[in-house]
């Protein structure tokens, strides 16, 4: 199981925000890419990125800092926010970047989605209040349930799916384990856990599950509620 470290951008920072919501941004470093050095140093092999302006924006609005991130480090980088075309995709893996997360494009087109799976390293990120998918930086709730939109990917030739349970991101309450394995099973993909981890009973509990890829940890971190090398060497372990 993969233990992803992830940096949100904002404005050119490293934040957290809490639940989705760009007002509650808490600022944890103005040089992001020293702590992608740092995610490296402690052993981790894969680093998710956030393009939160972007995100809104519907277009890449971190560009810089992402340039730097990839330049100071060896990771593998996943990144999202805001990447709606093929130009962008293209754009970024020309950059470095290993495998780019579809999100909104994802439920409003998942066609293009599934062509662009074709010919890109392509993971959907699926978004969920309440079960339903929401979209646009998490400004907008559909009337799709997350569920269902995963068994649309389930023969996309899509690398992997990280859901979040949106209500508790950045809120250090919890994973959600029991929305991940719906999503896993709903689409048979590899699905990577998004939004709560608090501790090391977070990890410990996804690992036990047997029906997830990895976990992605943000706050936790930042916050010191999790020791990122200790979950590291769990992850690898067997239970």
């Amino acid at each position: 199981m993969d233990i992803i470290p992830a940096i949100d951008l904002k404005d050119g920072l490293a934040v957290r925000l809490t639940k989705g919501v760009m007002e509650s941004a808490k600022i944890y470093s103005n040089t992001p890419w020293e702590l992608a050095k740092r995610f490296e140093e402690m052993g981790a092999k894969w680093l998710h990125i956030v393009d939160l302006n972007g995100a809104f924006a519907g277009e890449p609005k971190n560009l810089e800092q992402i340039e730097k991130i990839r330049k100071s480090t060896n990771l593998k980088i996943e990144l999202g926010g805001g990447i709606r075309d093929e130009v962008t995709i293209q754009r970024y893996i020309d950059l470095g970047i290993d495998r780019v997360i579809l999100g909104s494009i994802a439920q409003r087109n998942p066609s293009f989605v599934k062509e662009m799976a074709k010919k890109y390293p392509i993971v959907v990120g699926i978004d969920a209040i309440d079960g339903y998918v929401a979209v646009e930086g998490w400004a907008d709730v559909s009337k799709i349930e997350a569920t269902t939109l995963a068994k649309e990917f389930g023969d996309g030739g899509v690398e992997a799916i990280i859901c979040t349970d949106i209500g508790r991101d950045g809120t250090l309450s919890g994973l959600n384990i029991e929305f991940t394995e719906a999503i896993a099973e709903a689409s048979g993909v590899a699905t990577i856990a998004s939004g709560g981890v608090r501790d090391i009973s977070d990890i410990e509990r996804a690992k036990k599950s047997g029906k997830i890829a990895g976990v992605i940890v943000g706050k936790a971190f930042y916050e010191g509620t999790i020791d990122l090398e200790e979950v590291l060497k769990l992850a690898t372990r067997t239970l």
